[in-house]
């Protein structure tokens, strides 16, 4: 699926409803180095949402992506199949490739909203933004 383009108010009830879950995780990221806050906010399939912001350090390696922390705090819940997840910074940014990694272990079809804080949307898929995952390998699982 390609990006579309999405007003912000047009937007569904359940897509504002996670939105407005990421927006409000925004606001907490802790970003001193960079100033680039980021907010998510991931639904898992019994319909409770998870938030996560992201979080600095001054080794910038140990620096976690919200996408994750939202992610991470579902599964810590005992969380383990997405239906949906909502990112917003201030210019429209998509999730890395880190975090497009880690989504793809729970959701390969994972519908994705990306917003700006200006108001704008783009609505879009999983598969699309990484079409060559590493493959998810289960151990112990007999082999064909």
């Amino acid at each position: 699926m390609k990006a579309e383009a999405i007003a912000v108010q047009t937007l569904s009830p359940a897509w504002r409803e996670l939105l407005d879950a990421a927006s409000q995780a925004r606001e907490r990221a802790y970003a001193p180095y960079s100033r680039f806050a980021v907010g998510a906010a991931v639904r898992a399939a019994g319909g409770k949402v998870y938030t996560g912001s992201n979080v600095e350090n001054a080794s910038s390696g140990l620096t976690v992506c919200a996408e994750r922390v939202a992610i991470w705090q579902a599964v810590a819940a005992g969380e383990r199949e997405f239906t949906a997840l909502a990112v917003i910074t201030e210019p429209g940014a998509t999730p890395c490739g880190a975090c497009r990694q880690v989504m793809i272990e729970f959701a390969a079809g994972l519908p994705i909203l990306v917003a700006d804080t200006a108001g704008h949307a783009w609505l879009t898929d999983l598969q699309t933004l990484l079409p060559d995952a590493f493959p998810r390998v289960v151990y112990g699982a007999a082999s064909e």
